[in-house]
């Protein structure tokens, strides 16, 4: 039976079928419209560095075919073959995308879904309604992401754009060829169902000839859903031939006619501006550092950029160029990193409302309501003796919430029935559907006896804050840390309190301070997590 996913949820691909080689189907309607569904295969920085691996009607499949574009079937508006396990490594994530060609907005669609079929039995379905969107012209379906194993998440995030938006967050580019359109138009029919529209299933065909590239060809099937009576296939129409990601050379900026370049260029820290720096401040060698020739006067050497000399300037390229580095970073998952210190929370994805530490928001957007969240009695007791009491605050609604704390390191921690364990006071925020509880740890020599600790447990995530970048350390049985500094650790793991206290070591001065450390063991994929402050 097939799994349905709301719109936020994941699962390991391994959890739903043990194949790799999967039929990934697309239904999507409305009145008088015309779609564009097509495949994004994006890097680990989730940027188009290759352009090869963007899998639309004019490029059917990627070079080794382990994505293959294979038309309308089996009562989708389009279908996909995509083998796992020949996936380049370079390749970290394959993005399901949605577009409208012309006039129209995504509320106008009817109900529509993505699913994932496998030896010939659907396997997970997503379904999504015009209801959930408004002005988007364009909407990121599912992603398929490489994250230890390859997982599926039903995304569901839109852009009032349509392909050009989705082009630059993917860090590409568009650019209009007028005098193939004919070429391309002549083209479209030869997109057509599978011939053998009783079979029980479609089959694939070999690689298609040179002068039709588009005709899937008969092959061993691969376990796609059982044909029904094809549905004529939708017009085809020319789209934008796609360049390559462009990186601005000599550090200049583009010309003040095009939009901005794409956020997060190739050979470039992905949407990352550097840690500390001042918005403006000069960065050697930075692709934005620096303002083309401008009828106003160019900036003086060594002067801040995007900042007005003498006289006013227009806010053009270099206002865009100097505030480029620091744009919202949208990814289309429910928690996304900002940068180091801030992290952005999308609630309307998994629908589950966020329990975030109290004065945490910096800023939001859209409708979010905030509401006290208490401990109960039982539970102010516990924290009150333990230490471990955490002020909390309730978001729900639907908007982006941006949480910080003290330009804390923060750091999202993605749980799938797994536990981790974390004091409280490193605890930023986390989604209301895991499990916490205080955690006591035994130990004699210290004062009461005792340490505590919070235990996350279930599926989601939790944001831990540490002070700098922390260090993840595999458990062995020689693994100590100071528990002054511990941030978190794996729940499987065992932890003993090994004291040094001794009456002549702290009878006298000089004594290392080192009194109380903690000592980890288990199984091989354990782990604690240590940052470079005590606090």
């Amino acid at each position: 039976m097939a799994r349905e996913f709301q719109r936020g949820h994941k699962a390991k691909i391994s959890d739903l079928t043990p194949g790799t080689d999967l039929y990934v189907g697309v239904q999507i309607s409305g009145p008088g419209l015309t779609f564009d569904i097509s495949c994004f295969g994006l890097d680990a920085n989730e940027q188009l560095s290759d352009d090869r691996y963007f899998i639309f009607f004019n490029q059917p499949k990627s070079p080794e075919e382990s994505i293959q574009l294979l038309g309308a079937q089996a009562g989708d508006t389009e279908s996909f073959r995509v083998t796992l396990d020949r996936i380049p490594a370079n390749i970290h994530k394959l993005s399901f995308t949605a577009t409208i060609d012309g006039a129209g907005q995504m509320s106008q669609v009817g109900p529509g879904y993505i699913r994932i079929v496998a030896g010939g039995e659907e396997v997970v379905r997503y379904a999504f309604t015009g209801s959930e969107f408004t002005t988007e012209r364009a909407v990121m379906l599912g992603d398929f992401y490489l994250k230890d194993v390859w997982r599926f998440a039903a995304v569901g995030q839109g852009f009032d754009g349509g392909l050009d938006a989705l082009l630059k967050n993917f860090g590409g580019e568009v650019a209009e060829e007028a005098p193939a359109a004919p070429q391309q138009q002549a083209a479209a029919p030869s997109f057509a169902p599978p011939p053998q529209a009783t079979a029980p299933a479609p089959s694939f065909g070999a690689p298609a000839a040179p002068q039709a590239p588009q005709v899937p060809q008969p092959a061993p099937p691969f376990g796609a859903p059982a044909a029904q009576t094809p549905t004529p296939q939708q017009q085809m129409h020319v789209a934008p031939t796609i360049a390559a990601p462009m990186a601005p050379m000599g550090g200049t900026v583009p010309p003040p006619a095009p939009a901005p370049a794409p956020y997060g260029q190739p050979g470039q820290p992905p949407q990352q501006p550097q840690f500390g720096q001042v918005p403006g401040q000069p960065v050697p060698a930075a692709p934005y550092g620096q303002q083309a020739p401008a009828p106003y006067g160019q900036q003086p050497p060594g002067m801040p950029q995007g900042v007005p000399q003498g006289v006013p300037q227009a806010a053009g390229a270099g206002l865009q160029a100097a505030l480029q580095p620091y744009k919202e970073t949208a990814t289309g998952q429910r928690w996304t990193p900002q940068n180091q210190q801030l992290m952005r929370v999308d609630l309307t994805m998994g629908g589950t409302p966020v329990l975030a530490r109290q004065g945490s928001m910096v800023m939001y957007q859209g409708k979010v309501d905030f509401s006290y969240k208490g401990a109960g009695f039982a539970g102010r007791i516990v924290g009150n003796a333990t230490g471990q009491e955490m002020q909390l605050m309730r978001c729900t609604g639907r908007g982006q919430v941006f949480l910080a704390e003290d330009g804390s390191h923060l750091h999202a921690i993605e749980l799938q029935g797994d536990g981790i364990c974390v004091s409280a006071e490193s605890v930023l925020a986390f989604d209301e559907s895991l499990q916490h509880e205080v955690r006591r740890i035994e130990g004699h020599g210290i004062p009461g006896g005792a340490l505590f600790t919070m235990q996350f447990q279930g599926t989601g995530t939790v944001i831990v804050k540490t002070h700098g970048v922390p260090v993840v350390l595999p458990v062995t049985p020689t693994t100590f840390a100071d528990c002054n500094a511990i941030v978190a650790w794996s729940s499987a793991s065992q932890v003993i309190i090994s004291s040094q206290v001794r009456l002549r070591r702290n009878a006298y001065p000089g004594h290392s301070g080192e009194t109380v450390n903690l000592q980890f063991r288990g199984a091989p994929g354990n782990f604690i997590v240590v940052q470079p402050y005590e606090v």
